[in-house]
């Protein structure tokens, strides 16, 4: 079904099926809810603008999921899975209209074990943390959007973040352990996926399964405290988040470096980044302080903003700065700035990261966020780019992966253009199985598009 066939159903007969759960049909709820943050891309901005649903349905059990599923797949209804639209690419944007299923309702943390809990996709990152903590456990993992993101729409459609740095990314084994997942059959059923088979709905912005629940690993509760570090060069900059980022001894849960002039974009922080200063922005443990001191100082940095960890969570966060949050701060000052997304290659010299510091200079702002993939540490990069024409930001692209950084594209709502570069074959059977039709969230399975 197309977007135009849609807006010929009966929408009152569909709305008479839906009995019991909540539907909205106010056009400005349903334009606010058919969109997430693909404004930070101009390409996407003009892809995606005028794209909407034709009604959001808010169910608060897995019961009434399977409701909403029957109902679409009787009339051939595109289904459209969204948490708190707090994504980058249009990964909750309905390309051909029809149903938005808004699962941040279902918000129930079903418990808490050691080390690991389950929970309803809907559930905020911050609230389970919060109940995390008083048993001594945390969220390994989180998005800048830690305060509005839920678990199911970080594990459809987010990658990592805060604590990536420990814990790598979420497609690494052992970052989600199981998932509910409510499928587009002919008779929708529930499906459980564990180990392994969870990866075939990782990540994959809700194309192919309803998740209805997940089981996700909690990492100890340490006492989090903030710094932001000072340098007057920065590659100096750099090379003191590598050696962080190394340092196995010392636990942290956010590494984060910008060079000059993003510090400028920072308005709540300026009163602790002279002019012209790149920083660090630091989430390390209270009980590593002194080894931290003495390595900030080795590496030539200047401590210049410390909060305890009994304040954290007071006011506004360095977290709040950092990851995709930094293009939202640049953006609030200038909205022609866009941004890349980039893996470079493990190296502790990071020459790759120089060399194109140099070459595009205030073209491209370097902003890098250390992760752990493979067993190392590396520098990822959601540079800033002072966007002019496509062509100019496909050759920045090309540059990058010419020279042997990985691009993962957030210009496209593409699912295989974006991040995976390559048909994940697991995904495509998986989709063929639970949703024959091709119903859940079409036209973002290139994939699926091109199977014939």
């Amino acid at each position: 079904m197309t977007a135009t066939a849609s807006k010929s159903l009966d929408w009152d007969a569909v709305v008479s099926e839906l009995d019991g759960v909540e539907v909205i049909r106010d056009a400005n709820q349903i334009a606010k809810l058919s969109q997430d943050y693909f404004t930070f891309s101009p390409i996407l901005q003009e892809q995606l603008s005028d794209k909407r649903g034709d009604l959001v349905v808010r169910p608060v059990t897995e019961d009434q999921v399977l409701k909403v599923a029957q109902v679409c797949v009787k009339h051939r209804i595109p289904l459209t899975t969204r948490g708190a639209g707090t994504g980058n690419y249009g990964q909750c944007v309905p390309l051909q209209g029809g149903i938005i299923l808004d699962l941040s309702k279902m918000q129930q943390i079903k418990w808490i074990k050691p080390g690991l809990t389950c929970v309803e996709p809907g559930v905020k990152l911050v609230a389970l943390d919060k109940q995390a903590k008083e048993s001594g456990w945390e969220v390994r993992m989180a998005p800048s959007t830690y305060r509005t993101a839920t678990v199911g729409g970080f594990i459809g459609g987010g990658s990592g973040g805060i604590g990536s740095v420990m814990y790598g990314q979420l497609r690494d084994r052992g970052n989600l352990h199981a998932v509910r997942v409510v499928t587009m059959e002919n008779t929708p059923r529930v499906i459980e996926l564990r180990g392994d088979e969870v990866q075939q709905v990782n990540h994959a912005y809700g194309t192919n399964g309803i998740i209805t629940e997940l089981e996700i690993p909690l990492g100890p509760a340490y006492p989090w405290c903030e710094f932001i570090v000072t340098f007057s060069d920065f590659m100096t900059a750099a090379r003191f988040g590598q050696a962080l980022s190394d340092s196995d001894g010392i636990i942290k849960k956010l590494v984060s470096i910008h060079a000059w002039p993003i510090p400028g974009y920072f308005t709540a922080l300026r009163s602790h980044i002279p002019d012209g200063s790149h920083c660090a922005l630091l989430m390390v443990s209270e009980s590593c302080k002194e080894p931290f001191s003495e390595l900030v100082k080795a590496c030539g940095g200047t401590i210049t903003y410390e909060r305890a960890a009994q304040d954290l969570g007071k006011g506004t966060m360095l977290m709040e700065y950092t990851w995709n949050h930094t293009t939202l701060h640049a953006r609030s000052v200038d909205l022609s700035i866009t941004y890349l997304q980039t893996l470079f290659p493990a190296d502790p010299d990071l020459k790759l990261v120089e060399h194109m510091h140099d070459h595009f200079g205030d073209e491209v702002l370097m902003h890098l966020e250390f992760l752990r993939t493979g067993g190392s540490a590396i520098p990822a990069a959601l540079q800033l780019v002072r966007y002019s024409t496509p062509e100019r930001l496909n050759e920045i692209i090309k540059y990058h992966e010419e020279n042997g950084a990985f691009i993962a594209n957030p210009h496209t709502y593409i699912l295989e253009d974006g991040g995976r570069k390559s048909v994940d074959v697991a995904q495509l059977e998986f989709k063929k199985k639970v949703d024959p039709y091709g119903l859940l969230n079409p036209g973002k399975m290139k994939a699926w598009d091109e199977r014939k």
